[in-house]
């Protein structure tokens, strides 16, 4: 029987430990995986910090909780056994010890992972975390107890309270374990099983003289739990007092009037009884007292009741009727807290005269904003790039940047996007393995054009085009190759006996190898890791594989990211930089450092209430290099993690000047504080109570829908400042109005870099807002019609992103007019410019022409070139020429196989056609 028990507890093991292996066997190989994923970028350190906190916190509390865990058990079953007079038998014994283990063991695992999984981040965060230097309005603590301390706090309370929750049950399985095993009274001398049944009245005596001492047990132990669990409320009901501060009871979000007269002083209280109730339910179960033990229980119930009951009233009966006399104080709390909490406390206000008394000499002085105002759209210029940039069908463009660029000696706004590869428009019958894993590895190149140029036929003047790159500036691009990127989204592996794709030229291609830093060396063991761990046997047994071969994962710029600092948000769009100083291509992602328990700040869109644009992720789109700076010092979660990651951050201080002069201010932050500011720019409590000056953001007609102007990047001077800059702009106007209130403007350039201003209009003046522009286009008698028209001949008319330019002591409105015809493939082309100042509007081919227009010829306006124009005033036989020659030149192109050139001419020869088909209705 021993033989069979032991093989029986042998199998039970071969089985767990089967089962152990193979649900922990996945997980070694990813760990392993990301630990050398890790190592390759230089951030083992920051990789470790997880399973190194996960140890030290981990192994102690798992040792204490065990000891005690055992220690108390140990004694439970000594007390029980002395208590009634019983002897275990020794085989019983035996298991006793082993449930003792076995259950010490499984509530010090509960207890230990629970603690590291769940707490690992907030306990390096508690130890580590640094001051706000704010004091919150009510107890005076700095930000930081609310930020990195309390949810340590609170965290470990809830583990107690589940710990006790495991304690109690463990008791009860153990005490049932105990009454029902077999055991024996001692009688004497002797040591007999009795049946107490047999005796009589002696023996049913006996039989009431154990039960006593169960119960007696049983009692010692519910004293001891219901004074542990009354204790670890009194601890909760105390922490619950700062919940006050995220109160959403009043007008505004945190402590009001009731919640500091009521509320925290109800759980003051109810922390002082639960306390005092921990003491008397002890005292009375162990006297068993049941009034005494149950009184402040119930106490503490009734207290709750009424102290809701209390609230609702003196929040309907004394706060309502007098609202904004009991409130005033808390809603400064609440516009000055959430001021702080979204960084709009600094905004520099300017009083915008909007005085329209702009001359052609003004026009004439500041020739650097009107170079530079942007008469192109993203959205339509991702279609072109998309359509006679692509080159191959495997390549394209996922969005369109936009930023500046010193070019030719001038400050100069452009548009920009990556040639990316897109491994999933390779044709199906191409999509093997060593196409995507070792051939087609990167894309190539970008496509640029200034924001202020199109060409004749109303498309983006390209500055940067064609594979390899080609300019006709000064402009330094050294390593166009995009391994690394938006649609980067698999692995691949380099370096290997088949050459990689690196560009098409002409009918053949053209390979490369790759010699940049990225990747993991693939030797046999590290083979063997990948192909388990990517599931692709083929990287083991492939023999293109070499010594010098790399594996390259996680490519996708934001996955890249997030892998290495999830603990940071990110920015929905990273942009491209292409650096003047070692013409290396860079992608800038936006990194949020962002929290809700801020206190008396108002959550946004229900989520956090804290956020700052702290951090710049730069990678390097060949290496793969991935640094992360800090911008703002100032931000306590930043420097935390700081303190946390030390191998993680830089100061922006160590940033390139090359990529450092391209930093913007993040589009996503700059919405947010919109949306925040067009609340809470009121600082009067008595106007923000009543809302008497709540904006909205204004609304133009974009495309073919109305929609809330976007945020827009633009140059013009701030007041007071001699050069153009770089900004971030968008409109306000009040709600339900179409007029103009205010402009929210973010500065981007050199010491400026985050500094935020806001224009305020005079409320004595009737300031057009974009709406109210747009309804003027709509009825403006030579404009409207020719709208109309366009539309009637069968293309579709698409306006726009408005534009509010301030200009001297001025403001310009610009809106671009797309054209685009109903084919399946037609482009939007960029046809007629909309000038609108004080009174006038104008409609005109060219910007010049509308600037000259309202303000006298004070632009050289060509009929034809950069600025477009041409084709709309040729006659009906010098298009036809102008077809011929195109074609003529397209059949040329198409022979020599210069495919970039031949795509541009027949989309000119379209345009042609199409014009010709016009005119000839």
């Amino acid at each position: 029987m021993a033989k069979q028990s032991k093989a029986k507890i042998f199998g039970i093991i071969i089985v767990l430990f089967i089962v152990f292996g193979i649900s922990t066997f996945g997980s070694l190989i990813s760990f392993l995986g990301d630990y050398r994923w890790f190592q390759e970028l230089g951030y083992t350190g920051t990789f470790l910090t997880k399973l190194r906190t996960q140890m030290m916190i981990g192994i102690p509390v798992f040792i204490v909780v065990y000891v005690l865990a055992n220690f108390y058990l140990t004694t439970l079953k000594k007390i029980y056994i002395k208590d009634m007079a019983l002897v275990i038998e020794k085989k019983i014994e035996k298991k006793i010890r082993l449930g003792i283990r076995v259950a010490s063991i499984i509530l010090a695992l509960f207890f230990s992972v629970s603690v590291t999984s769940n707490l690992w981040f907030e306990t390096l965060s508690f130890i580590k975390g640094q001051q706000f230097n704010i004091g919150d309005p009510i107890f005076g603590n700095d930000i930081s107890f609310y930020v990195f301390r309390l949810p340590f706090i609170t965290g470990i309370l809830s583990l107690l309270m589940s710990l006790l929750f495991f304690v109690i049950l463990i008791n009860v399985v153990f005490n049932l374990f105990l009454i029902t095993s077999k055991t024996t009274t001692k009688m004497g001398s002797d040591e007999k099983i009795i049946d107490f049944s047999g005796y009589g009245r002696k023996g049913k005596n006996m039989i009431e003289h154990l039960d006593k001492k169960m119960v007696m047990n049983i009692l010692n132990q519910i004293a001891i739990f219901g004074a542990a669990f009354l204790f670890l409320l009194a601890i909760q009901f105390w922490l619950r007092t700062f919940d006050v501060l995220y109160s959403t009871r009043g007008e505004v979000f945190g402590a009001g009037y009731t919640d500091v007269l009521i509320t925290l002083n109800l759980y003051r209280v109810l922390a002082v009884f639960a306390l005092v109730g921990a003491v008397t339910f002890f005292i009375g179960a162990k006297r068993k007292n049941v009034i005494m033990a149950a009184a402040l229980p119930v106490l503490l119930i009734i207290i709750t009741i009424l102290g809701g009951i209390a609230s609702s009233a003196i929040q309907n009966f004394v706060v309502e009727p007098d609202e904004i006399s009991k409130e005033r104080q808390y809603i400064e709390h609440n516009i000055a807290y959430t001021r702080m909490a979204y960084g709009l406390n600094d905004i520099k206000e300017i009083d915008f005269e909007a005085n329209y008394n702009l001359t052609a000499k003004d026009i004439e002085n500041n020739m650097d904003i009107i170079e530079n105002i942007r008469i192109n759209d993203y959205r339509p210029i991702g279609q072109v790039y998309n359509q006679i940039q692509v080159i191959r069908p495997y390549y394209v463009f996922n969005d369109v940047d936009i930023d500046r660029y010193m070019i030719d000696g001038k400050y100069t706004q452009v548009f920009l996007s990556a040639r990316e590869l897109d491994q999933t428009r390779i044709d199906s019958q191409a999509q093997n393995w060593i196409n995507l894993v070792l051939k087609y590895t990167h894309g190539y190149g970008l496509a640029l054009s200034p924001v202020n140029t199109v060409t004749t036929e109303g498309q983006p003047m390209l500055k940067v085009r064609d594979i390899p790159p080609r300019t006709d500036m000064d402009f330094i691009i050294n390593s166009p190759e995009i391994y690394f990127g938006e649609k980067t989204d698999t692995y691949v592996i380099v370096n290997t006996d088949e050459q990689e794709f690196d560009y098409p030229s002409g009918s053949d291609n053209a390979m490369t190898l790759y010699e940049g830093e990225a990747g993991i060396n693939l030797t046999f063991l590290n083979k063997l890791l990948f192909a388990i761990r990517q599931g692709d046997f083929r990287i083991l047994i492939s023999n293109n594989i070499n010594a010098d071969s790399k594996i390259v994962l996680h490519r996708n710029v934001v996955e890249r990211v997030n892998k290495i600092a999830p603990f940071l948000a990110y920015g929905n769009d990273p942009y491209m930089v292409v650096s003047q100083e070692d013409g290396k291509v860079y992608w800038i992602l936006e990194g949020f450092t962002y929290n809700d328990k801020y206190p008396y700040s108002t959550p946004y869109a229900g989520s956090f209430n804290y956020i700052r644009n702290s951090i710049k992720v730069v990678i390097d789109a060949y290496n793969g290099t991935t640094d992360f700076y800090i911008v703002d010092e100032d931000d306590a979660l930043a420097n935390t993690y700081n303190q946390i990651f030390p191998d993680l951050f830089k100061d922006i201080s160590e940033m390139p000047e090359g990529i450092r002069e391209h930093i913007r201010y993040s589009q996503d932050y700059f919405d947010i504080q919109a949306e925040i500011f067009r609340t809470y720019h009121m600082t009067n409590p008595v106007v923000f109570f009543g809302k008497e000056d709540l904006w909205e953001v204004s609304k133009e007609k974009y495309m073919e829908s109305v929609q809330e102007v976007e945020s827009n990047y633009l140059m013009f001077k701030i007041p007071g400042e001699e050069k153009v800059e770089f900004l971030i702009s968008v409109p306000y106007s009040p709600v339900g109005r179409n007029n103009m209130s205010s402009m929210l403007v973010g500065r981007n350039d050199g010491e400026n870099y985050g500094e935020l201003i806001v224009y305020r209009f005079p409320r004595s003046e009737n300031i057009s807002g974009t709406n109210m522009i747009e309804s003027r286009i709509d009825q403006d008698s030579e404009i409207s019609p020719q709208l109309t028209l366009w539309s009637q001949e069968g293309s579709n008319v698409l306006r726009g992103n408005l534009l509010v330019l301030p200009l001297e002591q001025s403001l310009l409105y610009v809106e671009p007019i797309y054209l685009q015809s109903s084919g399946e493939n037609a482009l939007p082309e960029m046809q007629r410019v909309i000038v609108a100042y004080q009174d006038k509007i104008v409609m005109e081919r060219t910007l010049a022409g509308a600037l000259n227009r309202i303000f006298g010829d004070v632009i050289e306006d060509p009929e034809e070139g950069e600025n477009g124009g041409g084709i709309n005033d040729k006659t009906i036989i010098e298009l036809i020429r102008e077809a011929n020659s195109l074609f003529n030149d397209s059949q040329d192109a198409l022979k020599n196989g210069e495919w970039t050139a031949y795509g541009q001419l027949i989309e000119q020869l379209r345009v042609v056609l199409e014009r010709l088909d016009i005119l000839q209705e």
